[in-house]
């Protein structure tokens, strides 16, 4: 039975109208939606999730395997999945060994200081120029998007293990490009989690950006107990 399950997992499709979705591909977005639900709560499971969905979606995209077809690799893609679970593991230890807010979250969200955004910004500039030139140097699909997907989903994940609330407004950007990019590939199960993925972001930032306000409130009235 066990065995069964895996084979319907690893080679599986779910018939769609006229072709049929990987079921990894399907089954790891469904990991990676549970994971960004429990980012935006704050629970330490995020991470753990999050680490399964990267898993299935790296062989997805490294294989090319898409309705039964074989088709050309996304190395950025794929590429994105090692970072994010390298990136994963450093989430979880951070958020595991942070003190937890009044409210039960694992970690308490604030604003990235004036530096930090600036680091922000040159991560990036230099994150995409590195993942241009090797994703073109390989032969990606689009290097263009591709790279600015990678570097941008990096940052995101970064911010979102350090606590700021700027990492909501990075996968908003990630999202925009992604939804383009995977659709004209044919990943279309993967493209629509993007889709819904931009609108779940915006949830995501008010809700972080409220719970910023607690935070702030807690500080404002501890220090106000110790004057």
């Amino acid at each position: 039975m066990l065995d069964a399950v895996v084979q319907w997992l690893l080679h599986g499709s779910i018939p769609v109208g006229g072709g049929a979705l990987s079921v990894r591909e399907v089954v790891g977005n469904g990991f990676g939606l549970a994971s960004a639900l429990l980012g935006m709560r704050r629970l330490t499971w995020a991470w753990p999730v999050g680490l399964v969905g990267n898993a299935l979606l790296f062989t997805v995209f490294v294989s090319g395997e898409i309705s039964g077809t074989v088709a050309e690799p996304l190395w950025g893609q794929a590429g994105r999945q090692v970072f994010f679970a390298v990136a994963g593991v450093y989430g979880w230890w951070r958020w595991s060994h942070a003190r937890s807010g009044s409210d039960g979250g694992a970690i308490a969200p604030r604003w990235a200081t004036g530096v930090e955004r600036l680091q922000l910004l040159a991560l990036a500039a230099v994150g995409y120029a590195v993942a241009h030139e090797v994703l073109a140097r390989i032969g990606s699909y689009s290097p263009a998007t591709e790279a600015w997907i990678l570097a941008g989903s990096l940052l995101a994940t970064y911010g979102m293990a350090r606590g700021w609330v700027e990492f909501w407004l990075v996968w908003i950007a990630v999202d925009a490009v992604g939804v383009t990019t995977l659709v004209q590939a044919g990943y279309y199960p993967t493209a629509g989690m993007y889709l819904f993925y931009g609108g779940f972001c915006v949830a995501g930032l008010v809700t972080w950006w409220r719970a910023t306000r607690t935070v702030v409130e807690e500080t404002t009235a501890l220090e106000g107990a110790h004057a």
